[in-house]
């Protein structure tokens, strides 16, 4: 069970950002979710798109370095405590979250998704299922 994720490595610099969105946007790639972790001179742009073989191909064409990852997709009950439940689960089946970002699921009001970076995706997602919480696969997520 997993999510496919790109990493773009960009230049810390006024436009850059804003640049490779364009690219996306002219090639109709819609980014479900987006994260971005910076140094001093780069900067991480983490994303889910709708269609990762097209974006992944846009980006090598314009000449972007870029990597996919898989991470873990879970979907979240949006209720107090419902991130907690998540964190709870994965911390007592002794699997460590590496790093965490957050995005609503469009039509989905009842849940927000989480997408977690984690060593084993299929030990967190069995730890996970067997609580009721539901991961999601590329599939879902690029139909939100």
């Amino acid at each position: 069970m997993s999510v496919k994720q790109i990493s773009v490595f960009l230049e810390n610099k006024p436009g850059k950002l804003c640049a490779m969105t364009e690219v996306l946007a002219r090639e109709q790639i819609d980014m479900r979710a987006l994260s971005l972790a910076e140094t001093k001179d780069f900067g991480i742009v983490r994303i889910i798109v709708d269609d990762v073989y097209k974006a992944t191909t846009v980006l090598k064409d314009e000449g972007y370095v870029h990597s996919v990852t898989s991470v873990l997709g879970v979907a979240i009950p949006d209720v107090p405590g419902g991130l907690s439940q998540v964190l709870r689960v994965l911390g007592e089946a002794d699997i460590n979250v590496e790093y965490m970002y957050a995005f609503l699921g469009g039509k989905d009001v009842d849940h927000a998704y989480m997408i977690f970076r984690v060593q084993d995706h299929r030990a967190a997602a069995a730890a996970l299922c067997a609580k009721g919480i539901r991961c999601v696969e590329q599939e879902e997520i690029s139909q939100l």
